[in-house]
């Protein structure tokens, strides 16, 4: 089922500073991002639900050390996916 990304002002910041401290990792964002959009359990996302203070979102991987996390909402009157913030793992938890 392919859902609407919806990119959080949080989001769009984290995507800009990552990209300008690790250039090469823009291509891996845009790549995750492409196959969220498309099946959020892709199984090179390894999307799962989080635990503790975020239990209402979600995290899938863009590669090795490169976290996603995003928020199921709906948005008019479909499901859609609220990037949230992107960043190495121990930035992002």
């Amino acid at each position: 089922m392919r859902r609407k990304l919806l990119l959080s002002p949080a989001f769009k910041r984290a995507a800009r500073q990552m990209i300008k401290k690790y250039p090469a990792v823009k291509p891996s964002i845009a790549s995750a991002l492409s196959a969220l959009e498309d099946d959020i359990s892709h199984p090179s996302l390894k999307t799962h639900k989080l635990k503790g203070r975020l239990k209402d979102r979600f995290a899938c991987s863009g590669g090795y050390d490169l976290r996603i996390i995003f928020k199921l909402i709906k948005h008019e009157g479909q499901e859609a996916i609220l990037l949230l913030t992107v960043g190495k793992h121990d930035d992002v938890y």
